[in-house]
């Protein structure tokens, strides 16, 4: 079920976990706080050692003009700028989007409220709707009840902005009828539509459906390669031509331009040509974890597992999850605090079931 990371690379399998060495560091350390944790392979490395290399703010960089035009293509949009983070993916998209004073329609869960250190309201001066939801998804109705009448009294509803996959909801998938159905619904109110895709291409892999069909009804989109692809920094938003045109200013005025990115893009490509089908494996070790902690009385409750993120609640009888976050720590296992009882588990290419074991023994121990 769980093939090494690379087969290239037979010194990066899993049973690197069981010695503690990753990239040369001894140690032995469960990092389930988030896919973000994975560090680039060797042979993504020396992808980059003998790339040509140009200055990016000249389209001189061949390997970042190639990443963007295939990204492009993979989203089904006609453009797309190489970015440092996912984070300005979604800032730099809502500031061209909107004008100061306007709202934003999303759900109460997105990437935007809870991990962006206010970036919208800072940089964009924007509102939030924030809508409560069945497993981080919007219906067309809500979208719908959402839009505010055209009034000198109120903010104009602006964009709708959407999370595939839902991240605080588990990983959990939109279908992609419903993803797009809320998409047509904004634009037919006059809105315009934006697509966090930080992890799109698990739910590519997670169903089939390729990545422009989820993004057909959105006017810009991007994914990210620091989380499940395993590339230490980068991120590629799409969109017109014309929106990328004013993303690369305000990419410029936020100091987000470089020169030879081509160092970073050639470690994207390679993580396109080889870690996009393994993402299959992370999902299967995300319902083996689920399944297993699951049967333990600590936990109360499993959210449904679509991709690679678990989100478990824990029993009212016993300790919170801070405190659970901080008797993993001690074992060297790393989880992410979502909630007074809720608690977020995150596969990636650097843990195995070697891991998954480490985990659920240290969650039995738990007092």
């Amino acid at each position: 079920m769980f093939r090494t990371h690379d087969k290239a690379e037979p010194e990066r399998a899993f049973e690197d976990t069981i010695t503690g060495r990753i990239n040369g560091y001894d140690r032995q350390m469960h990092a389930f706080y988030s896919d973000t944790q994975t560090r680039p392979t060797r042979a993504m490395r020396e992808a980059a050692l003998n790339v040509p290399l140009g200055d990016e703010r000249h389209d001189a960089d061949p390997s970042t003009t190639e990443l963007c035009a295939r990204v492009a293509d993979m989203l089904g949009m006609e453009a797309a700028v190489f970015l440092p983070s996912g984070t300005m993916c979604n800032e730099i998209a809502i500031a061209v989007h909107t004008r100061p004073g306007d709202e934003v329609i999303c759900t109460r869960e997105s990437h935007i409220i809870f991990a962006e250190s206010g970036g919208p309201a800072a940089l964009s001066g924007v509102m939030m709707c924030p809508i409560d939801t069945e497993r981080g998804m919007l219906t067309p109705e809500q979208v719908r009840d959402h839009v505010r009448p055209a009034s000198a009294h109120a903010p104009r509803s602006r964009l709708l902005l959407a999370e595939q996959t839902a991240n605080l909801a588990g990983g959990a998938v939109w279908p992609v009828e419903q993803l797009n159905a809320a998409a047509d619904t904004a634009k037919a109110a006059g809105l315009s539509t934006h697509l966090d895709g930080a992890r799109l291409l698990n739910a590519q892999v997670a169903t089939g459906v390729p990545a422009a069909d989820y993004a057909r009804g959105f006017d810009s989109a991007w994914i990210a390669f620091t989380k499940g692809l395993g590339c230490p920094v980068g991120a590629v938003l799409a969109g017109s031509r014309d929106f990328i045109a004013e993303a690369w200013l305000l990419k410029r005025r936020w100091g987000g331009a470089m020169r030879q990115t081509g160092v970073l893009t050639a470690m994207c490509i390679y993580a396109l040509d080889h870690h996009v089908d393994r993402l299959a494996d992370d999902h299967a070790l995300a319902k083996l974890i689920g399944a297993r902690l699951g049967e333990l009385a600590i936990v109360s409750n499993i959210l449904p597992i679509d991709s690679n993120i678990v989100i478990a609640d824990l029993a009212n009888r016993g300790p919170d999850a801070r405190e659970v976050a901080s008797q993993l720590r001690h074992k060297n296992i790393t989880i992410t605090v979502v909630g007074v009882r809720r608690i977020r588990i995150v596969t990636h290419m650097d843990v195995g079931r070697v891991d998954a074991d480490a985990l659920v023994a240290a969650m039995t121990t738990v007092t």
